[in-house]
């Protein structure tokens, strides 16, 4: 599942129909991989309005170096 998610999230013009049948031979059912593609668009799609508009993270989430 990590391995489909990170190509959608990096590369999603190279996903193919064997990316999700892979997930299916895992085990995952129909539901459960629109629900990983669901969740990973969302978090694509709010990362970069955030981005987009100068979204700047709590201090918490900030690491200092």
């Amino acid at each position: 599942m990590l391995e489909y998610v990170e190509k959608l999230t990096l590369r999603p013009w190279d996903m193919v129909e064997g990316d999700v049948a892979r997930l299916r031979e895992a085990g995952f059912s129909d539901a459960a991989i629109l629900d990983i593609n669901q969740v990973t668009g969302y978090y694509a799609f709010v990362n970069r309005l955030a981005d987009g508009l100068g979204v700047e993270l709590e201090a918490i989430h900030r690491t200092e170096k």
